[in-house]
């Protein structure tokens, strides 16, 4: 833990805040009140995922998506009528 006066916190802030990376920091007033400073690191979201390298084209996407759907539709279709598919 490390304690810094106010003034050296106003003086040294990107110090202060690179210390508080690695442990807490305590700031102390004249008055005797106290502020402790510590890292908080930011939430990631679920959604931040890695890109894939592939060399499929938009046009392979879209021809798979649509191929998915109509066999999707003949599924459906079928079970609708009792009958099944091979």
């Amino acid at each position: 833990m490390k304690v810094f006066t106010f003034s050296e916190a106003r003086q040294r802030l990107a110090e202060l805040l690179d210390t508080a990376r690695r442990e807490e920091v305590i700031i102390k007033r004249r008055g005797g009140d106290t502020f402790s400073v510590s890292y908080r690191k930011r939430p990631k979201s679920p959604f931040d995922v890695p890109g894939v390298q592939t060399n499929a084209t938009t046009k392979d996407i879209v021809e798979a998506i649509r191929e998915s759907r109509s066999r999707d539709a003949v599924r459906t279709d079928a079970r609708r009528h009792g009958k099944r598919r091979a």
